[in-house]
């Protein structure tokens, strides 16, 4: 079905181009092709991790004057929690890339390189 309907839109192009032998409707100044690659962008981070701990430590060491030894039990929850987070983040990684049904743009390059576009004019 994808097919059909980049069909239909480089018919309706070439009507566009060709009315009737009259000047073209259209002038494309760059090929109506997609290109072989996708701009490199970095996924959206997630929110962060750890958040509440790390302000509860802070408190802490605010208390004390900065003193680690008074806030051990602070520091330990905090260190578990990241722990926690990259085990979490890590699995998540290996599961798989394709996150909400969308390819990464590295995934869509590699794609889009193992099946390009033919080079001939339309």
């Amino acid at each position: 079905m994808a097919g059909q309907g980049g069909s239909a839109l480089l018919d309706k192009v070439r009507w566009l181009l060709r009315r009737d032998k009259r000047k073209p409707a259209l002038k494309p100044n760059k090929p109506l092709v997609l290109r072989d690659a996708v701009a490199n962008c970095k996924p959206k981070n997630g929110e962060a991790s750890c958040i509440t701990e790390m302000s509860i430590l802070m408190a802490c060491w605010k208390q004390n004057n900065f003193v680690d030894s008074l806030c051990s039990s602070e520091i330990n929850a905090f260190y578990t929690c990241v722990k926690k987070a990259e085990a979490a983040q890590k699995s998540k990684s290996q599961q798989g890339n394709v996150q909400g049904g969308r390819l990464t743009s590295k995934q869509a390059t590699t794609l889009l390189t193992r099946f390009p576009n033919p080079r001939k004019g339309i």
